[in-house]
């Protein structure tokens, strides 16, 4: 079930550094919410954030709270690794695990998570995901193949199959089509879309024309210099962040002034 997040005066440090700095918004369920800014202003982390992988870092915490349908999932309580299991997330390369199969690969959070099960509700899962992927009609005669030996644009559309798998309530996407062409991006952009009709989907997007095509909402970030913390600059509807923005720092960006 897509789930609603928000954010309350949330922090992001690397031991002594402050990466981010005083993150307030709500990111609302069946919708793409979309983070732009220019490099280094705390996009990546932030999203990082949203499942707790950021903690994976020696010496990374968050302080803030973090909401999700009103449960802090930064208590003392809470399991991290139910966290990832709930919101998914897809790299800016694609990374299937290249020994794997197709098939293993889609299922391979599943059998992670211990969840056992019989063939046909496997073959079934491969199925869904894939299709959830818009990529089984692509590959439904090779799926005992390495996942290596597909293309870069498959791949990424294999590890959202992988992510969809667990059926997550959040996917987060960091650049996931930056290392892509124009066809495979095309093909990511018209999933996440259909994606959102199921999920909570946020995308950490350098691309302008990404953002604007695909995303609901979109909140820019910017960093005031080298060793400063990233904040958040604008949140607001994509279509008036385009528009009609609020603060002459987001209209020089998208107006592409800088960045």
């Amino acid at each position: 079930m897509a789930k609603r997040i928000e954010l309350k005066s949330i922090d992001v440090y690397y031991g002594k550094f402050k990466a981010v700095e005083d993150i307030s918004m709500v990111i609302e369920p069946r919708a793409i919410t979309a983070f732009i800014g220019p490099s280094g202003c705390g996009k990546s982390t932030l999203i990082r954030t949203l499942n707790r992988m950021h903690e994976v870092i020696p010496g990374a915490y968050v302080e803030g709270e973090l909401l999700m349908d009103g449960e802090n999932i930064y208590s003392d309580d809470v399991d991290p690794v139910k966290v990832r299991r709930q919101v998914g997330m897809v790299f800016q390369r694609p990374n299937p695990f290249p020994t794997m199969s197709i098939k293993d690969n889609v299922i391979s959070g599943y059998k992670l998570n211990n969840n056992k099960m019989s063939k046909s509700d496997a073959d079934d899962l491969v199925e869904r995901a894939l299709k959830g992927a818009n990529l089984w009609n692509e590959v439904k005669d090779r799926l005992e193949r390495p996942g290596s030996s597909l293309s870069g644009g498959q791949q990424q559309r294999l590890c959202i199959a992988r992510a969809i798998a667990v059926e997550p309530d959040v996917i987060l996407m960091d650049e996931p089509t930056s290392a892509l062409d124009p066809i495979s991006t095309a093909a990511i952009e018209d999933m996440a879309v259909e994606l959102k009709e199921k999920f909570t989907v946020v995308i950490v997007t350098h691309n302008m024309q990404q953002a604007s095509r695909i995303s609901d909402m979109t909140a820019f970030f910017n960093i005031a210099g080298t060793g400063l913390p990233g904040k958040l600059i604008e949140y607001d509807k994509t279509e008036k962040i385009f528009s009609n923005p609020a603060q002459q720092q987001t209209e020089d960006y998208v107006s592409g002034r800088f960045g």
